[in-house]
């Protein structure tokens, strides 16, 4: 007898909704996606500190200025844990741009290239790279 995921990958893509590596080897889904609240979830795991590390390393090294740092650590460690499951997984990882962009057409873009770009200096190329949008109409307008 098959048990329920094995069933579901039959018909199916199967793709984890966690930022949660640990989770990511025991499902073994063909995609994944993070938000900031899982971001924020795996964050408090005490194995993903060399992540938050080398984040917050690399912030200080773009910025003089504190609130730059805290939006470059963001940034970083999302990207980081998103390196981290693609290790695991052979499709895509999708990563959300900060919700508080959503009004705002041209930060919610750049923020998608900043984002992109730490992927592709990381070795990661664009087809295994999503970047999900809030669902206002300024999202929408900017396909």
């Amino acid at each position: 007898m098959t048990d329920k995921l094995t069933s579901l990958r039959q018909y199916t893509t199967v793709v984890a909704d966690t930022g949660d590596i640990a989770a990511m080897k025991l499902y073994q889904p063909q995609d994944a996606t993070t938000n900031p609240s899982l971001i924020l979830g795996a964050a408090q795991i005490p194995e993903y500190r060399k992540l938050i590390d080398d984040a917050v390393a690399w912030a200080r090294s773009q910025s003089s200025d504190r609130a730059q740092q805290i939006l470059d650590a963001s940034d970083k460690l999302a990207v980081n844990i998103g390196l981290e499951i693609l290790k695991l997984i052979p499709g895509r990882i999708s990563t959300e741009v900060d919700a508080r962009l959503s009004y705002d057409t041209e930060a919610s873009i750049a923020k998608a290239k900043r984002i992109i770009k730490l992927y592709n200096d990381a070795g990661i190329s664009n087809d295994r790279i999503l970047i999900k949008l809030a669902s206002t109409w300024q999202g929408h307008s900017r396909r």
